[in-house]
């Protein structure tokens, strides 16, 4: 695991990152304090929404990812995604790429760099983008780490989008979050079509839907223009 040195860090509620109060719903598993490691200006910016998926993705998905995360970024949709290997990675390329905004969700302190191929990218987000971490510098990362990260990232998205994922990805932790925070979740046309995963039709039960355009994105989305501001 690579570390950055010389970052920036302020540390932050969900609240004041959001900048409004969490429900009830979004308070159960809400991290106490978030670790923000950007030059820019808080709460985030919106309208934002994830892509994730797989590590290992094919290189079909990876372009799709990066389609998605372009149209999106178009319509001044902030892209997030995790900084892992694979669609993630090919999401906040995209999103930068398109002259679009990004923001890194983190399972590991801000201070380090997973995997260490990101290093680059990881820097260039936290410079002119956004890293988030819910972990403590000198926090030891562990496996489940990245469960809860998913958690979180669901917690300050808009809305979700899973682009490739098997039945033991950690995308679907994030799914399932999502959904139970009652926000959308899309799910790629090609896996709603896969007859071996069975994840894509017990999520489509609760509410999940069918993406074949990434405009249908939009519609679920807020307004850019911030209806309210709290402060904590």
């Amino acid at each position: 695991m690579e570390t950055l040195k010389g970052t920036k860090i302020s540390t932050l509620t969900p609240q004041e990152l959001l900048g409004r109060p969490l429900n009830d719903v979004e308070r159960k598993y809400a991290p106490p304090k978030l670790y923000l490691a950007s030059n820019e200006k808080v709460p985030l910016p919106i309208p934002r929404s994830a892509i994730v998926g797989s590590r290992r993705a094919s290189p079909e998905s990876m372009r799709t990812a990066g389609e998605i995360a372009k149209v999106l970024v178009r319509k001044g949709v902030i892209i997030v995604s995790g900084l892992a290997e694979g669609i993630d990675t090919a999401a906040h390329k995209a999103s930068i790429e398109g002259g679009g905004r990004t923001i890194a969700v983190l399972g590991t302190p801000v201070d380090r760099v997973y995997p260490k191929e990101n290093f680059k990218l990881q820097e260039e987000i936290m410079h002119r983008h956004y890293a988030v971490s819910q972990f403590p510098i000198g926090h030891r990362t562990r496996p489940k780490d990245f469960v809860l990260r998913n958690r979180t990232m669901a917690l300050l998205c808009d809305a979700s989008i899973i682009v490739e994922a098997g039945e033991t990805s950690g995308s679907l932790h994030q799914g399932w979050e999502a959904l139970r925070l009652g926000r959308p979740l899309f799910i790629w046309s090609s896996l709603m079509k896969d007859s071996a995963l069975s994840w894509p039709k017990k999520m489509a039960q609760y509410g999940a839907v069918e993406l074949d355009d990434p405009e249908q994105v939009l519609d679920v989305l807020p307004s850019s223009e911030r209806i309210l501001e709290v402060s904590p």
